[in-house]
């Protein structure tokens, strides 16, 4: 496997290992609602359409590598953001130029960033005054850069986004990518000081005592608040409109705490289809192996639980979880009800929709 550099640094470069599917971000195009088909487009129009895939290689430079130069240096004191990479992937990959991408939990702007780079438009929601200034600083780096298309940050609690957002944007997404706060499972930062040990900060999410961040209000609540997001998210998207939700699992007194199969079923409770469930590399696939980047709270952690007899390794990747809306107008009062008729079979979450084809042919009819 040869790695390929790549000019942009949000963008992770290349590696096909035989038998491995992997995204290829070398053109940017828009998936079909059927990972495993083959697209192909006309040559007469010079588009090739890759098969979608499931594994999205977006570790392929270090973090700190994706924001240097696209973020202020105060984005770094986020305690979870989102890997820039993460985002291009999405962005390029399920929508078109001059599409409208939304974030509701934007933090310090990842998905706007990436999003008006790439020629989308966007907005977000961040709850946390100070991240809602870092977010904007970080959009104006961008049109100091040269990028002239829209981004706008609104202050709030995106449990209340139909108050929120303008009405303007109503039916006018193509994606939304975003991801719920973890709360406590957050790692920050470390730093050594003489006499006193190793300190962690930037580790949490602002005001411990605010119980309106959904990150200090527990988990079966955060599930519940989550739900209510996704559902108010709904009426900005068009139809077929895409979310992307990363998440991962963590662990609590070693029990493992399934959160990405939680939050899909927080999708199909808001009305939304499940199409994909894919994986976000969080390590650099090298020649015969991944390369961790875990942090040194994680490394710690994996030493600490290893020697007490449970052998857990680091994180290498994130869960991606694709829902949308659907791809004709549909109350989710209705989508929810017919989901769940009486008879009807257990469905498979980690494969497309069966509805997706007799949606195509009732707006081809």
């Amino acid at each position: 496997m040869t790695s390929v550099p790549h000019p942009n640094p949000a963008q992770p470069t290349h590696h096909r290992p035989e038998g491995t599917p992997v995204a290829d971000d070398s053109a940017p195009h828009t998936l079909s609602d059927t990972p495993t088909s083959t697209r192909t487009g006309n040559p007469a129009d010079g588009l090739v359409r890759e098969p979608a895939v499931s594994v999205w290689t977006t570790a392929q430079t270090s973090p700190a590598a994706q924001r240097k130069g696209r973020y202020v240096p105060e984005s770094t004191a986020h305690p979870a953001k989102m890997l820039p990479a993460v985002a291009a992937h999405a962005i390029a990959h399920y929508t078109q130029p001059g599409d409208l991408v939304l974030d509701p939990m934007c933090g310090i702007g990842t998905t706007l960033v990436e999003a008006v780079h790439a020629g989308r438009r966007a907005a977000g929601i961040e709850y946390e005054p100070h991240w809602v200034d870092v977010a904007r600083a970080n959009l104006v780096l961008a049109h100091q850069a040269g990028v002239a298309h829209e981004g706008r940050v609104f202050h709030g609690d995106a449990r209340q986004i139909g108050t929120l957002l303008p009405p303007e944007y109503l039916g006018q997404a193509a994606l939304v990518v975003t991801s719920p706060p973890y709360g406590p499972s957050t790692h920050g930062q470390v730093a050594v000081a003489p006499g006193k040990g190793i300190q962690k900060y930037h580790h949490l999410y602002g005001n411990t005592l605010d119980r309106g961040n959904l990150a200090n209000i527990g988990h079966h609540r955060l599930l519940s608040g989550f739900t209510r997001i996704l559902a108010g998210l709904v009426p900005y998207l068009r139809p077929g409109g895409h979310i992307a939700i990363t998440i991962r699992p963590w662990r609590e007194h070693a029990e493992l705490i399934d959160l990405p199969s939680q939050i899909l079923a927080c999708g199909l409770h808001a009305g939304l289809i499940p199409v994909e469930r894919c994986v976000a590399l969080l390590a650099r696939a090298a020649e015969h192996d991944l390369v961790a980047r875990g942090s040194f709270f994680q490394r710690d952690f994996i030493r600490k639980q290893r020697e007490a007899g449970l052998p857990l390794h680091l994180i290498a990747h994130e869960d991606v979880l694709l829902l949308r809306t659907p791809l004709f107008s549909q109350s989710s009062r209705e989508l929810r009800c017919s989901q769940r008729e009486p008879g009807a079979p257990v469905r498979s979450v980690c494969h497309v929709d069966t509805r997706v084809a007799r949606e195509a042919g009732a707006v081809a009819s």
